[in-house]
């Protein structure tokens, strides 16, 4: 149940983070932190993807940590992006809460993985 509602979440934040990494580009004319923002941002559904194809409880547990790190990176560039006056705090909140989220899903399953293994 849980492994559908982060695949999905973490593909609706996917496709969040394209639509802000275009803005950035076109509005704000920033190409490197909403570069690696976009990488790290989609690379968390990517994982999460790779994960419920895991071929192991091991393998499913690496594939959600890569995803985790992803998450995580993505909250950095978020705060960069912020503190260097590229976003506002209103847009920064909105986008971060959202990543917030599957990141705290993303631990929650790896944690009742460990635990179930």
């Amino acid at each position: 149940m849980s492994e559908s509602i982060v695949k999905t979440k973490s593909f609706e934040l996917a496709i969040r983070g394209v639509n802000f990494y275009k803005y950035l580009v076109a509005e704000k004319k920033e190409y490197i932190m909403s570069k690696q923002f976009l990488r790290s941002v989609t690379s968390v559904g990517a994982n999460v993807r790779e994960a419920v194809n895991a071929q192991s409880k091991p393998d499913f547990i690496h594939k959600l940590s890569i995803a985790q790190k992803e998450c995580d990176e993505s909250l950095y560039w978020l705060e960069l992006l912020k503190e260097t006056n590229y976003i506002s705090e209103l847009e920064f909140e909105s986008i971060y809460q959202q990543n917030n989220e599957v990141l705290k899903i993303i631990r929650s399953i790896i944690i009742t993985s460990k635990k179930n293994s």
